[in-house]
């Protein structure tokens, strides 16, 4: 028999220690809700490289929050990978760090000693240093094609309407070359139209089957003249591929140019918002001209009829490939 009865002061008072211990430890679901969400990987991937830049300047989290004007606990947030900073505040780190915005984010550049020895080397170099230095690294890797077959392709570069179509036809006749439109050699290889690539496929794809066209097209013809996307600068492995199998010449013209000749051709899209598709496209050939310019020739075609342009052009190849 029970020494105080069912109902005692004691065993009620036991009961109550019970409930409140068990209102203090929480149930397994509880400490899943309250378990701390598992932290973004690039976020803990920046706190990392934050850390190893800080340790290889030797500094301090309380001598790097003086420097970057970034408290401690920020700094302490942002090291441990759970403290989502904003691109100012990771620009006055870096500044304190004394690197670049990108080795702190994570540029491919930065992955390791060679790659930051070799981006030193080429920093403060001017346009023609880095040319050479490319052109010297595709001999060295074999990705560049010997000057007698890259003189076999010419390849014609520009924004639509500057005439790489037409006169590209023109220079593979007088020359007794094939014609290759790598727009069409790309459908064959995607087995369907741009339209569709673009509309159901996206630009991803896109590229990816611009590259294996220009592959294949270098494979097929040693001896060619080709027309080349507008875009083809975008991407700059498939750009490279380019620049070290074929001889090529950027054709030029003025933005209002380039919009009269798309209209001409039938394409009136560019007229809905005039203004706007204006500024679109000057925008979209301020961006690719530093590209555009790795090219070997220029030809400008402002102004000029069908047949200067032509002869423009050939004289340009003639100089370049003594063809």
């Amino acid at each position: 028999m029970d020494e105080h009865g069912p109902d005692s002061p004691g065993e009620a008072a036991m009961d109550r220690a019970a409930a409140d211990e068990a209102s203090v430890i929480p149930s397994p679901a509880e400490r899943a809700e309250r378990a701390e969400p598992p932290r973004d990987p690039f976020l803990v991937a920046l706190g990392e490289r934050a850390r190893s830049l800080r340790a290889r300047r030797g500094m301090t989290r309380r001598a790097l929050s003086s420097a970057s004007e970034v408290s401690e606990r920020h700094l302490a947030n942002l090291e441990l990978g759970v403290g989502n900073a904003s691109i100012l505040v990771l620009r006055q780190v870096a500044q304190a760090l004394g690197a670049p915005l990108a080795e702190l984010i994570g540029d491919e550049t930065t992955a390791g000693p060679e790659w930051l020895l070799i981006r030193d080397l080429l920093a403060g170099r001017d346009e023609d240093e880095l040319r050479r230095a490319r052109i010297a690294l595709g001999d060295l890797f074999g990705e560049s094609a010997r000057a007698e077959a890259r003189a076999g392709r010419i390849a014609l570069v520009g924004l639509r309407g500057a005439g790489k179509s037409t006169l590209g036809r023109m220079l593979a006749d007088a020359l007794a070359l094939p014609f290759v439109e790598l727009n069409r050699e790309l459908e064959r290889v995607a087995g369907c139209s741009l339209a569709e690539i673009h509309g159901l496929l996206g630009p991803a794809a896109y590229r990816r089957y611009e590259r294996r066209a220009l592959e294949e097209t270098i494979q097929l013809y040693p001896d060619a003249v080709i027309a080349t996307p507008g875009g083809i600068v975008s991407d700059p492995a498939t750009f490279n591929l380019l620049l070290a199998h074929c001889t090529t010449v950027w054709l030029k013209a003025s933005p209002e140019e380039h919009m009269q000749r798309v209209v001409a051709q039938g394409d009136l899209r560019p007229m809905a918002g005039n203004q706007e598709a204006m500024d679109d496209l000057k925008r979209i050939l301020a961006g690719r001209a530093a590209f555009y310019g790795r090219a070997d020739r220029q030809v400008d075609t402002s102004g000029r009829s069908l047949g200067q342009a032509f002869d423009a052009l050939r004289e340009a190849v003639r100089e370049a490939t003594g063809r």
